[in-house]
Order: structure tokens, then C-alpha cells, then sequence
């Protein structure tokens, strides 16, 4: 399991030309699911996303996590994460989870941020998804577990 996280001050997902999910600061996640994964991937790649420290303290240091400000999250799936690019010029996806096990792990990292993060928006799993964002600082990671 995978995520790209991005620091942002604002992010929303749209779908349809409607807004389905929308955060202010905190951290925007793609969340990409492998074959492989279980719940208990997705509880400590949660942990490490949430205690994550990549906000900044008083003196501008990245010393404070998403759980130290209080801030928002927002969690969009992300299959394409799971792409093998090592060999020519088209991903392989065969590393990827079945839409099925996808779908379950990403409701579940869902289902077990809103017991940790106060305001938790989400994109719609399998769906076009036009996602917006103002990434602070720039500040992105990609971290797995």
C-alpha cells in the first residue's frame, strides 16, 4: 500500500461537476492498494500518514504532524500508484489490487482515519475524479509500509 501525501492548505475532489470532497489545511493522500495488502497495512501506513511530522513549528521546522495541528485529510484512491514503470513505455498493472480488494481497503483506511482525524473528505472510489489543490510549499511524500 502506498500513498502519495501532499501538504496542502486547501484540496477538493469533484466528480460530475459537483464537489463531492473538500478540506482546508491538512493532508491530501493518494492512496494506492497492491494486490498483497490487508488491514493491517492500511492501520500502519494510517499511523505513519497521521504522525507523519511535515508541518511546521514555530521556528519553520517540519516537527508537527496532522494530528499536532488538528488538521483536515482527505483521501482520494489512487490505483495507478501500484504501476510498475521499470520496463518500456506502458505501466504494468499487475501489482495492482482487484477493484474489489481495492475498494475494500480504501473504505476501511477511510473508515479508521475518522476515528483519529476530525474532518475526513474522500473522492469516489473508481470514479473521474478532478482533484484540486494548493499544495503548501510544495511539500510532497511517497510513503509505503
Amino acid at each position: 500500500m502506498q500513498a502519495l501525501i501532499q501538504r496542502v492548505s486547501e484540496a477538493k475532489v469533484v466528480v460530475d461537476g459537483e464537489v463531492i470532497g473538500n478540506i482546508g489545511q491538512g493532508i491530501l493522500v493518494l492512496l494506492g492498494v497492491e494486490k498483497h495488502d490487508s488491514q493491517e497495512t492500511a492501520d500502519k501506513l494510517l499511523h505513519k500518514v497521521t504522525g507523519y511530522r511535515i508541518f511546521c513549528d514555530d521556528q519553520g521546522k517540519m516537527n508537527l504532524s496532522l494530528k499536532d495541528i488538528g488538521g483536515e485529510l482527505l483521501v482520494v484512491s489512487q490505483f495507478t500508484l501500484a504501476a510498475d514503470t521499470k520496463k518500456g513505455m506502458r505501466p504494468s498493472f499487475s501489482s495492482a489490487a482487484s477493484p474489489a480488494l481495492g475498494e475494500s481497503l480504501y473504505e476501511y483506511f477511510v473508515a479508521q482515519a475518522t476515528k483519529t482525524v476530525s474532518n475526513v473528505a474522500t473522492g469516489q472510489f473508481g470514479a473521474d475524479m478532478k482533484v484540486h489543490l494548493v499544495n503548501d510549499g510544495p511539500v510532497t511524500f511517497n510513503l509505503s509500509v
